[in-house]
């Protein structure tokens, strides 16, 4: 709903032809911006205005949405954990506790490739004698944390940096976890620039991210739960 608020706010401005020229939206540049903008028509003005407040009631929900989960694992013997994966890109505390739900316990997978495998975003095979031909991955599984790892994968199209807000949400956090997430980033920026430049579409290049990323998110769920809680 946040989404589609603002595209509707962004379209009206296009039909007006007032663009924004900045690379990144709805930072406080741009929507300051936005309300800077003054129309020669009342009723255009008072347009932006409900869009405006349409986009302010869907951010104020997100927000709320998302404090109740925050609340919600305060205390839960999970909670480590899911502090920890917030240090990978892409993954805030929505998509990590809904990680942490559908996996449950790390520990009963003795590898990454057994997490992969459960998840099953390795790719289905088929053997006749001495023939093995590899396919895409099957489409059973848990469908909601491939979701969750597929959407978090497209956010590594983009060259690896630690964002403000990445890097407020891991100064907590242990250094061998943070130093641990951001070899995670460079691998999955570098691994999706490498397959994109070799003409790979962008949906099979985010399931080899997100299989990857299924690795990663294994490491460091292990590091948070091998630590001794804290007192």
């Amino acid at each position: 709903m946040r989404l589609k608020a603002r595209q509707q706010l962004k379209a009206f401005l296009l039909r007006q032809d007032r663009r924004y020229a900045g690379k990144t939206s709805w930072t406080k540049m741009h929507q300051r911006l936005i309300a800077d903008q003054r129309f020669g028509h009342a009723a255009d003005q008072i347009a932006l205005t409900e869009y405006q407040l349409a986009v302010q009631a869907a951010e104020e929900r997100v927000q709320r949405l998302t404090a109740a989960p925050q609340q919600a694992v305060q205390g839960w013997r999970f909670e480590p954990v899911v502090a920890a994966l917030r240090a990978l890109r892409g993954i805030d505390t929505v998509s990590a506790i809904g990680l942490v739900c559908e996996i449950g316990d790390i520990g009963r997978f003795g590898s990454a490739r057994q997490l992969m495998g459960y998840l099953r975003l390795v790719p289905s095979e088929h053997s006749s004698g001495n023939s093995v031909r590899r396919g895409s991955i099957t489409k059973i599984g848990n469908p909601h944390t491939r979701r969750l790892l597929t959407e978090a994968a497209w956010n590594y199209r983009l060259p690896a940096r630690l964002s403000n807000e990445l890097r407020d949400r891991s100064k907590a956090l242990p250094p061998d976890i943070r130093t641990h997430a951001w070899k995670a980033q460079v691998r999955l920026c570098g691994r999706f620039a490498q397959l994109s430049s070799r003409g790979v579409q962008d949906n099979k290049v985010c399931v080899v991210v997100a299989r990857e990323l299924a690795g990663f998110v294994w490491a460091i769920a292990q590091q948070a739960a091998s630590r001794p809680a804290a007192r």
